[in-house]
């Protein structure tokens, strides 16, 4: 079990207009196993995704940006709680996007909506032991893995700003 603690509640949660301030990263690395010599980056890329907690997909590590840390700070605060990496992240946003929370998709009111900051993160470490670790797997993948298991628009959206950094 890991002696790292995750943050957990949202009294320190960040909210703008009824909508809940999330940050979130794409996590990536190089493949080294891949020649570099005229190959295209989506064949070089690797995009790590993690398992959600009673449902079968995939998704980007994100959460609540909290009042005590940039929004820099809280996308790798998420990553290292949910995916067990850390790195270096992007200077700038890959974009905003405003979008449900997965309970709240069927709702019609405010409550549940969120908007999300999403950074790239080039990955330089991966934990053996992390907070979130007997919620969350993780899976490396391809681009085009990643792209089909994106369900979300939103997040094919990310991930699209995301390959014009290369």
């Amino acid at each position: 079990m890991s002696t790292l603690l995750a943050r957990t509640g949202r009294q320190r949660q960040r909210y703008v207009d009824q909508f809940r301030l999330v940050a979130g990263c794409i996590p990536y690395k190089l493949d080294k196993n891949v020649e570099d010599q005229g190959c295209i980056v989506e064949d070089r890329v690797l995009i790590l995704m993690i398992s959600t907690p009673n449902r079968n997909d995939l998704v980007f590590p994100k959460g609540g940006w909290e009042d005590d840390e940039t929004i820099e700070e809280a996308a790798c605060r998420e990553a290292m709680e949910e995916a067990g990496v850390k790195g270096i992240i992007g200077e700038n946003t890959l974009g905003v996007w405003d979008f449900r929370s997965k309970s709240s998709q069927n709702s019609c009111s405010l409550a549940g909506s969120c908007r999300g900051y999403m950074f790239a993160l080039q990955v330089t470490e991966e934990l053996d032991r992390w907070p979130g670790q007997a919620s969350y797997d993780r899976k490396w993948l391809t681009v085009n893995e990643a792209f089909e298991c994106c369900r979300y628009d939103w997040m094919r959206d990310a991930l699209k700003h995301f390959l014009l950094l290369f």
